[in-house]
Parts: C-alpha cells; structure tokens; sequence
C-alpha cells in the first residue's frame, strides 16, 4: 500500500558555492522507511537551486562556478533588479537556468543515485542564508 511522508530540511549555507547535502537527503528517505518510491524536493528560494551532480572531482564544481560567472557576471549593467545588491538578478537568473525541484527514485530503502553523483544545494547568492527543502515521499 502506498503511503506519502511529508517534511521539511533547512540548510545554512556560507555563501555563493555548492552545499553538498546528499546524507542528508539520505536521512530523509531513511526516517521515512519507504523500500521503493519517489523522494521530491522542492527548494523554496528564488537565488538557489538544488542539483545532481559529480561528487567525485570538485573541479566540476568549480568549473560550473566559473561557467556561471561568466555567463552571468555579477553588477551587470543589464539588470535593472538590484535591491539587495549586485548579486542579486544574477542570482535569479542562475536559478532560472537551473533547478529548485528535483525528483529521485528510492529503490531497495536507498536514493537511487549514481556511482559518482550527489545531491547539492547551490547558493547563488555571496552572503550566508538558511534555506528551506520541503520533501514529499510516496512509497512503500
């Protein structure tokens, strides 16, 4: 019989760079105690995202860091949004072109993830925030 578990992680980040959180996704799964199903995550924040990614070379990741400052530079003339700073529409559009939901599947009571991929929350933003992953779980 399927069954549906809902509950929230908060993540404090430092700043602008990737937040590896896939033991803590784990956790998630593990407390729910489904065998198989879908794990969704939804991050609610508009200057995040949450990503699959290699967990294995951290030059991946900084390498999608720089890509990033390139395509959207920090105090770019082009933005008008700059409220809280010249971070702040880059940060939006990093979002836009990435992820705040993702979608795993929970095979055997485990996220079903790849050799080499783990789960990561990426702040876009340069100063520390807390964000907020709501899960909903549906399995057996």
């Amino acid at each position: 019989m399927l069954s549906q578990h809902t509950t929230e992680l908060v993540v404090s980040t430092r700043g602008r760079g990737f937040h590896e959180i896939t033991g803590a996704v784990a956790g998630v799964v593990a407390e729910a105690g489904f065998r198989e199903g879908l794990a969704t995550m939804h991050l609610a924040h508009t200057s995040a995202s949450l990503l699959i990614q290699e967990n294995a070379d951290p030059a991946v990741r900084r390498d999608l860091e720089r890509f990033f400052a390139r395509l959207c530079p920090d105090g770019d003339g082009l933005f008008e949004h700059t409220c809280e700073g010249d971070d702040d529409m880059p940060a939006h559009v990093r979002t836009a072109l990435t992820a705040v939901n993702l979608s795993i599947p929970i095979r055997g009571g485990a996220l079903a993830l790849g050799t080499w991929q783990g789960i990561y929350l990426w702040e876009h933003r340069h100063a520390p925030h807390t964000r907020r992953i709501v899960f909903h779980l549906l399995g057996e």
